[in-house]
């Protein structure tokens, strides 16, 4: 018999914004500094002390943090999670956390028109808004990167062969931290990071860090121009979840075009085997419009961008990856003929 679902206990919102609050304040890394009391807890986090500790009792009551003595809280094993430098920054509402939190809201909105809400909560959809405040921008990109998902593995083919690769185009590819970990894990490839203008200029010091600059360029435009030709490897990683079918078919077709003849298209992330995918996406949908894809519904969308699937399947991380190459050119194939600005 299946347990029995507490559907209160589901609808409380009062944790999940506790949580960002708390978070956002920094308490965790000023009890883990040894600061416990309400009072100095409350100065240290420039907030009201009684206010704080109503926010930290309710947590402890959920399992978050303990309470030793009257107004004095400490760390327990599942707040140590705040200390997580990633976490933090995802849950911060001074940062693009807050966005994300306030995207919510739109919810209700995008069920009942099946298109993204964003720009009615925040007044411009969510790439325009980031466009539009540099702070907001770094703010994501720090969370994208690997200051917010920790160092990227770079095994992503399949059969982890690279015999044959000399050059990898990473498509949407942030602040270069992923083609960085490839680019170190394979000295004799050279690599092209292709994002936004703003994006690809704090690439410096992450391909310098990794210590692959002589091997790294950089393309600063949109994806939704033609790419640069000619790699051997054209990699979307989690890329493809962003953008609703039309605008993915399109991104597809450009790496298409870019890697024939003999490319590959490697997509990892936002795809999974089978029909269906095993994820809802509900964020995405309300942010941009986005979505997850099972396999089938992929090679659909890969066959009108004028790409086959050749293998599909967990690469060596266990992430689910798939190989395309373009259609030969005695093969029909129904191609995107939009192009974005």
């Amino acid at each position: 018999m299946a347990d029995k679902v507490d559907l209160e206990a589901l609808s409380d919102l009062a944790t999940p914004w506790s949580i960002h609050v708390v978070a956002t304040l920094g308490v965790a890394g000023h009890m883990a500094a040894g600061i416990t009391t309400i009072d100095e807890l409350a100065r240290k986090a420039d907030c009201d002390g009684e206010s704080l500790a109503r926010v930290l009792r309710h947590l402890v009551n959920k399992g978050l943090f303990e309470e030793s003595g009257d107004g004095e809280f400490t760390l327990n094993e599942a707040a140590r999670g705040f200390l997580d430098p990633g976490l933090s920054r995802a849950l911060n509402l001074d940062g693009h956390g807050g966005r994300i939190a306030g995207a919510w809201s739109g919810l209700l909105a995008a069920v009942r028109t099946g298109r993204p809400t964003y720009q009615q909560v925040f007044g411009l959809p969510f790439w325009a808004d980031l466009d539009a405040d540099p702070d907001h921008a770094a703010s994501y990109d720090a969370l994208m990167g690997d200051q917010g998902r920790g160092v990227p593995d770079p095994a992503i083919l399949i059969g982890d062969d690279w015999e044959d690769v000399r050059h990898v185009v990473d498509v949407g590819g942030g602040t270069g931290g992923m083609l960085a970990e490839i680019l170190r894990a394979h000295p004799g490839v050279r690599g092209t990071l292709v994002d936004l203008p703003r994006t690809v200029a704090r690439s410096g010091e992450v391909f310098a860090a990794a210590g692959v600059a002589d091997r790294a360029a950089v393309s600063g435009q949109s994806f939704f121009d033609p790419l640069p030709a000619g790699a051997d490897v054209y990699l979307l990683k989690s890329l493809l979840l962003d953008w609703p079918d039309e605008e993915a078919a399109e991104l597809l077709g450009r790496c298409a075009e870019a890697a024939v003849p003999d490319g590959r298209v490697v997509v990892v992330g936002g795809v999974s085997d089978g029909p269906a995918p095993r994820r809802a996406g509900l964020l995405l949908m309300v942010l941009t419009g986005g979505k997850p894809r099972g396999l089938d519904e992929f090679r659909a969308l890969a066959a009108k961008a004028g790409l086959t699937i050749t293998t599909a399947g967990p690469g060596p991380s266990g992430r689910f990856t798939v190989e395309c190459r373009p259609i030969p050119p005695s093969e029909p194939a129904v191609r995107p003929v939009t192009s974005r600005g």
